[in-house]
């Protein structure tokens, strides 16, 4: 890894380039480098006032909908400044070397500055939309990120904890940015949630090296320190603890929303939840994990099971 001020343009940035190819616009570069399909993720700010079942009000709508795009602004910040800070490992990555600072499609500093300015647009952002509580997560996300970036992606396990507290902000976002509680554990699902998909992501980054040979400790020294049954005990842990307390959360939501009278679609939800959960975990298992991002988006049989849990769980949310 080398800091932001090693980390300048140089000649053979371009060799990651192939012949022939011409070089991307910086227009074109920026954007890329933003990663708008990474906002995906930031659709996690919706989870809290949706299972509580305000979603559909007119103000939370709105602040929920300001606070993704609060997220998305973030996000991107913190691409900027991590793709700019691992330029060089990046160049020895069978697939990163294409990204825009990696490839010197976006020079280095300005990468620095755009995100810099960006994370900084979302904080003073959430400050206006939700006061100093929605302005001290996204700093807080801010923090982790760039610590990640500068040392921590170094750290095993802290890696780990890193990366997935990025998933849990943006679920406690939602609740911050709407004054929705969020109950003990909805906080362990998503907590959990998030470790088994980054634990995962790991596991397909170790089978992506391998597969073109590369050095696991050049393009990312914890991936060398992580054996893959640790990272299989991992994932079957978190998959544990996530759906047991998705179970006692769900019985949980179902006494509040309507006591004296059951209904049980809250318990029907655990059905395609859990048949979701163990999908991942087959899929992660293969190595699949490594963009958790293109499941979500190409994989069908998992929206299927997506569509169905968010069926049974709107019902047991929103008709009373």
């Amino acid at each position: 890894m080398t800091t932001s001020a090693e980390a300048v343009d140089r000649p053979d940035e371009h060799a990651a380039r192939p012949p022939g190819r011409p070089a991307p616009s910086l227009a074109k570069g920026l954007v890329r480098l933003a990663r708008p399909r990474q906002w995906i993720k930031n659709l996690l700010v919706f989870v809290a006032p949706g299972a509580a079942g305000v979603l559909l009000h007119w103000t939370i709508l709105w602040h929920s909908a300001a606070a993704f795009g609060i997220f998305c602004v973030a996000a991107s910040g913190t691409y900027f400044l991590n793709d700019a800070i691992d330029a060089t490992p990046d160049r020895h990555h069978p697939t990163k070397r294409h990204r825009p600072v990696a490839s010197g499609a976006v020079p280095v500093p300005l990468a620095i500055t755009i995100g810099t300015g960006l994370l900084a647009v979302s904080i003073g952002s959430a400050s206006l939309l939700a006061g100093w509580h929605l302005a001290v997560v996204m700093a807080v996300y801010a923090l982790v990120n760039v610590a990640y970036s500068l040392g921590l992606k170094n750290e095993p396990i802290l890696d780990l904890a890193a990366v997935s507290a990025g998933f849990v902000l943006r679920a406690l976002a939602g609740g911050v940015a709407t004054g929705v509680a969020l109950s003990n554990w909805f906080i362990i699902v998503a907590s959990f949630g998030s470790l088994l998909i980054v634990t995962g992501k790991r596991s397909g980054e170790k089978q992506l090296l391998d597969h073109h040979q590369a050095d696991h400790g050049t393009v990312r020294p914890t991936l060398a320190m992580y054996t893959p049954s640790f990272l299989r005990s991992v994932r079957t842990l978190s998959a544990a603890v996530t759906m047991t307390a998705y179970c006692l959360w769900a019985f949980e939501r179902a006494s509040q929303v309507h006591p004296g009278h059951d209904p049980i679609w809250f318990q029907l939800s655990i059905v395609p939840f859990v048949i979701a959960l163990l999908h991942i975990l087959r899929l992660l298992d293969s190595g699949a994990g490594a963009a958790p991002e293109d499941l979500a988006v190409h994989d069908h049989r998992l929206q299927i099971y997506g569509l169905c849990w968010v069926a049974l769980f709107a019902i047991g949310a929103y008709a009373r």
